[in-house]
């Protein structure tokens, strides 16, 4: 997976603009405005955070530390005029950190010419409502006793990986989809959420704030969302996520035997109102999975992050993820969320069997690693979105999926006891999730290796050919191929290379640095310390080189360290951080 490097490099530069300064406002929100339309925009920042030097880190928790105080450094310093205007207006907004953006609800033509006008944002990009297909055939009413492991399962070869004691046990996969039935008998047991007391906090989150006004019924009319908005328990309002929950972790002790990891924990995310979502749902999936929160959605904990998670929804351009911002945020979201540890594992798409119809984000993303779909006879399925993907029609970019995995006539949960057959891409991702889950809980020092993971199922995949020629760049026999990727993927074989799998130092630690923010500081001052080792002092001076405050903690590697100056009167300090290994200074000033 060397080219996430490259592509890494290629995003990340503060203060370099993401667009033209010129025609900040998107054509589909000026044709709504002059429309005298009210509309839903993300305000995109021009700076986004640096977060390259997460990959010299070893542990996920390091990585997931170090990116999450980027980020919030990031946004905490950029975002505050923009903020400040959104405050006046009395304008809905949702702060987003994994990308250097804010939502806003219902903006007009006044608040987007203000927004628009600050040096610090790029882009005023549209945030539409768009419509996820699901899958694309679904069989009801399959018996509930089964008393076998289902298909995909063993085709995948998880059963044998059980035999050698690895189940997932130790290990949180998540899920960004519908919803999910925490209380059915096959994943109410794997719920992080329900061990011992029950505890949603850190466990759910629901993006989902308002009632999509497209997902009308047969009189045109919003209607009501059956399990409501912000709902402070999961709950699944489509069957969809359920049902790709149970293929990851499902296990009812009753012959279900449905998931590929039943020994793993899960916990999920709503980022679709009865089948609808907005690329900021999306995103706030995302961003919580970064560093899961408590029900208020405070209280960020990235110790708390999942190691993996599956996503079988796409935003297709059809409907309206049209804007080069809006894809550009959602690329940017998933390397932010790979650069912290988490594996991000993409359904491929439904818009098979032709070539380069892998044609949605965030699927067809270099960075994402995706999924195709195999039938049980092992062939690629006809509903499969292949590869290459293009541009123009004509120029060759990249091969897609990544690999391919059981996808068609999956049986798995489905809301209030149900279990049916689904088909589609989103059915195959969660095969893949679970697979890493395996691998992790044989060796848990890979956890955070993102890129490692990403290349043992690629490189451990049963090879597959197709006879589709797609063009003479892009024959079936390739390796990887348009239809099935690297292959079919294989448990038993990925983690036997995970058992062999040994790091490879990423070069020497970078030196000390410290940031603050706020600056100018008003109560409280947040120190933003990277690569201190050992024991650290932190000290703040007055101009006349009065020492003030002094702390002496053991950070790890990061930390943000938190001091008050609420008894400090307004003027100019200086504070100085020492280590063991090298220090920084730097300026504050205190309003």
């Amino acid at each position: 997976m060397q080219k996430y490097i490259f592509v890494l490099f290629s995003f990340y530069f503060p203060a370099v603009a993401l667009f033209a300064q010129q025609d900040k406002i998107a054509p589909e929100l000026s044709a709504a405005f002059n429309r005298g339309e009210t509309v839903d925009l993300l305000v995109v920042l021009r700076e986004q955070a640096d977060v390259r030097s997460a990959r010299n880190l070893h542990t996920k928790s390091e990585k997931a530390h170090f990116v999450y105080a980027r980020l919030e450094e990031t946004a905490a310093r950029t975002q505050s005029n923009a903020l400040k205007i959104l405050r006046e207006s009395d304008a809905a907004s949702n702060s987003l950190r994994l990308v250097n953006a804010i939502a806003v609800q219902h903006a007009d033509r006044a608040l987007a010419l203000r927004l628009s006008a600050l040096p610090e944002v790029a882009r005023l990009a549209p945030d539409p409502w768009v419509k996820f297909e699901g899958p694309v055939d679904v069989k009801h009413d399959v018996p509930a006793e089964r008393d076998q492991v289902e298909w995909g399962v063993s085709k995948i070869s998880a059963p044998d990986v059980w035999l050698m004691g690895y189940t997932g046990q130790g290990i949180t996969v998540g899920g960004a989809d519908t919803g999910y039935d925490w209380l059915h008998p096959a994943i109410t047991g794997k719920y992080r959420g329900n061990v011992g007391a029950t505890d949603h906090n850190y466990n759910w989150h629901d993006a989902i704030h308002e009632l999509s006004p497209l997902n009308n019924d047969s009189l045109g009319n919003p209607g009501t969302n059956p399990c409501g908005i912000n709902i402070q328990a999961p709950c699944d309002d489509n069957n969809h996520g359920t049902h790709t929950m149970g293929t990851m972790t499902g296990n009812d002790n009753f012959g279900n035997l449905i998931g590929v990891a039943p020994g793993a924990k899960w916990i999920g995310c709503r980022n679709m109102e009865r089948g609808w979502g907005k690329p900021s749902g999306y995103i706030e999936c995302f961003e919580w999975f970064l560093a899961p929160t408590d029900l208020s959605g405070q209280n960020a904990d990235p110790d708390k992050a999942p190691h993996v998670i599956n996503n079988s929804w796409y935003c297709s351009d059809n409907e309206g993820c049209v804007d080069a911002a809006v894809d550009d945020m959602l690329r940017l979201a998933i390397i932010n969320l790979q650069a912290s540890g988490v594996v991000v594992v993409i359904s491929n798409g439904n818009e098979g069997p032709t070539c380069s119809s892998t044609v949605n984000p965030p699927a067809y993303f270099e960075e994402s690693f995706s999924v195709g779909a195999t039938r049980s006879d092992d062939w690629i399925a006809k509903f499969s979105s292949r590869g290459p993907v293009i541009a123009d029609s004509i120029t060759f970019l990249y091969m897609k999926p990544n690999v391919s995995a059981p996808g068609q006539d999956v049986r798995s949960c489905t809301p209030n006891g149900g279990y049916d057959t689904y088909s589609g891409t989103s059915m195959a991702g969660p095969h893949v999730v679970g697979l890493v889950a395996l691998m992790l809980s044989a060796r848990p020092e890979l956890a955070g290796h993102v890129e490692d993971i990403e290349t043992i199922i690629e490189q451990t995949s049963v090879f597959r050919s197709d006879t589709l020629e797609c063009s003479p760049n892009s024959p079936g026999n390739l390796r990887p191929n348009h239809a099935y990727g690297w292959g079919r993927v294989d448990a038993l074989a990925a983690v036997y290379q995970a058992l062999a799998w040994q790091p490879v130092s990423t070069g020497a630690p970078e030196q000390p640095s410290a940031s603050v923010f706020p600056n100018p500081v008003h109560k409280t001052a947040l120190f933003n310390l990277q690569n201190f080792i050992g024991k650290t002092r932190l000290e703040i001076f007055s101009s006349e080189a009065q020492l003030l405050v002094s702390q002496t903690f053991v950070p790890q590697n990061h930390e943000i360290s938190e001091v008050s100056m609420r008894h400090l009167p307004a003027g100019i300090y200086v504070y100085k951080i020492t280590a063991e290994n090298g220090r920084a200074a730097g300026r504050l000033v205190k309003e």
